[in-house]
């Protein structure tokens, strides 16, 4: 049984930066894509970042590129978000995604089967 578990949300001025961990376990994490959504209330998740198995592939919204890094330690199990010069509209619940068998990445929340209970990100102003 697959779990993902998310950390490392909180409050934070506008400006500042917050490292995003998930932390997997239940499968062998090397074989997986990774990927972070987020949510604002009342909205559908969008798409934040992905990385393929090995960290050689990694995509970004448009809207957190050159701000954002996603990265990976297949040794840990684990899949960062680097948030860096955050703004007010970064304010949402993270979720770390997860797929098997797939070489690929992807952006889109359907094609992930695993996801993790999510976390709080709040910029003030």
């Amino acid at each position: 049984q697959v779990q993902l578990v998310e950390s490392g949300g909180g409050l934070v001025q506008a400006g500042g930066s917050l490292r995003l961990s998930c932390a997997a376990s239940g499968r062998a994490f090397s074989g997986s894509t990774m990927g972070w959504f987020r949510q604002y209330p009342g909205k559908e998740r969008e798409f934040v970042a992905t990385i393929n198995w090995n960290g050689a592939t990694t995509r970004y919204a448009d809207t957190v590129k050159g701000r954002f890094t996603i990265s990976r330690d297949n040794a840990k199990n684990a899949v960062y978000l680097q948030m860096n010069s955050l703004n007010t509209g970064d304010t949402a619940v993270y979720y770390c995604a997860a797929r098997w068998g797939h070489s690929s990445v992807s952006s889109y929340s359907n094609d992930y089967t695993y996801w993790g209970q999510g976390t709080q990100v709040t910029v003030s102003s």
